[in-house]
């Protein structure tokens, strides 16, 4: 059994920030008789402790607008949000608990919870990422039943499962619409075995050719079908992913940015095109320092924005934004309060309690933090962007 070193950071952030934040969040201790011994996920190192207090990275401070309320048992991974009736939900996928965890996405407020352990439909094992596409489906990643399930939106009732035959270890994913339905892109963190102290062994560049796998989802007359349209991967030194998980694609500009994890080749994302072909170009290797997290972009209407990534440290997240037609880097935040992000969603979106926009962040496995896109922009000195 191996003790998971991010979990016991997890215990110490939670309390040193209850015991000295000032924030408008309050984050409690992991409940008496919470496991602290987890399975290692491939991104996961026996330095995962980085803190942000130990590093001069240059950022800005930007307030949380709300955290959820703190429940570590649940796990909690990443986040997404859609619209129902001019009101913004929030929803984040609980890896421990086997579920959906539906929040106000205005409040921040615990509405309910769907799915349970379990392979069927509407069941979860190890849920991880999570996204939400046209106000009308939200698609999800299984680690351990290894296929990604789609829930109608508002229900939540399940659509179908897919990916089954040829997914391994998936984490990831991104959505868009695509012909007549959606096409979804899958990270496959497959591994090559164990070494001698439990950890994933990195299979040989040869064998990364299928980090990703595409398919096409359709619905006709009511019935929704999947079908599997391919697999990528670079196989090069230089753009292959070791360990992946976060990605987003940008369709204006043919490009789709994934984080390689893996701390011991260099954490970073890199850039590939939409069919897959790495373009030689890797994005944030002078600021990343702890590890490449969740990706999100802010598109705006003339085709500029920027890209908001995520950089893991323990203690306080630091948040990376670089511009989206050039890639480079235009300034860094942080929270008062919120860590140890993995998954974040952007909803550029406005509705009364977010004007111009949200962006969300899991912090400390155990909630999801908001942040309203005009601090960011105010403190950042980023200009306007008509969406």
């Amino acid at each position: 059994m191996t003790h998971d070193i991010r979990t016991l950071s997890l215990a110490l952030a939670l309390l040193s920030v209850t015991a000295c934040s000032t924030g408008p969040a309050t984050v409690a201790s992991p409940a008496a008789g919470s496991s602290t011994v987890a399975d290692r996920e491939p991104d996961e190192y026996e330095d995962d402790d980085v803190l942000l207090r130990d590093h001069d990275v240059p950022h800005v401070v930007v307030e949380e607008a709300f955290v959820t309320a703190s429940t570590p048992d649940d796990n909690i991974d990443s986040p997404a949000s859609w619209m129902q009736d001019g009101r913004r939900m929030l929803v984040a996928t609980a890896k421990a608990t086997d579920q959906l965890v539906v929040y106000d996405g205005a409040t921040g407020a615990r509405l309910r919870s769907v799915g349970g352990s379990g392979d069927g439909a509407g069941r979860l094992r190890r849920p991880n990422g999570v996204a939400t596409v046209d106000d009308r489906v939200l698609f999800v990643v299984e680690r351990d039943n290894r296929r990604v399930q789609a829930f109608a939106l508002p229900s939540l009732e399940p659509l179908l499962a897919f990916g089954q035959d040829g997914l391994r270890q998936p984490y990831g994913l991104w959505v868009r619409p695509h012909g007549n339905g959606y096409e979804v892109l899958v990270s496959d963190a497959y591994m090559a075995g164990e070494d001698a102290q439990g950890d994933d062994i990195v299979p040989p560049l040869a064998e990364l050719g299928q980090r990703f796998r595409r398919y096409q989802v359709s619905e006709r007359a009511g019935t929704w079908s999947a079908r599997e349209t391919g697999t990528f991967g670079d196989t090069g030194a230089a753009g292959a992913i070791r360990v992946p998980e976060s990605l987003f694609g940008d369709v204006d500009h043919d490009r789709l940015l994934v984080a390689e994890e893996d701390v011991p080749t260099g954490t970073r994302l890199r850039e590939y095109d939409l069919q897959g072909r790495y373009r030689g170009r890797d994005v944030g290797a002078g600021q990343y320092v702890a590890q490449a997290e969740g990706i999100a972009l802010m598109s705006c209407r003339d085709g500029s924005g920027w890209w908001v990534a995520s950089d893991q440290f323990a203690d306080r997240t630091v948040f990376h934004l670089f511009d989206r037609t050039s890639l480079a880097h235009v300034g860094s935040f942080a929270g008062k309060v919120t860590g140890l992000t993995d998954g974040v969603w952007l909803d550029p979106r406005g509705d009364s309690r977010f004007p111009e926009g949200v962006f969300y962040a899991s912090h400390l496995d155990a909630a999801v933090a908001a942040f309203d896109w005009r601090d960011i922009a105010a403190a950042l000195e980023l200009p306007a962007c008509a969406r």
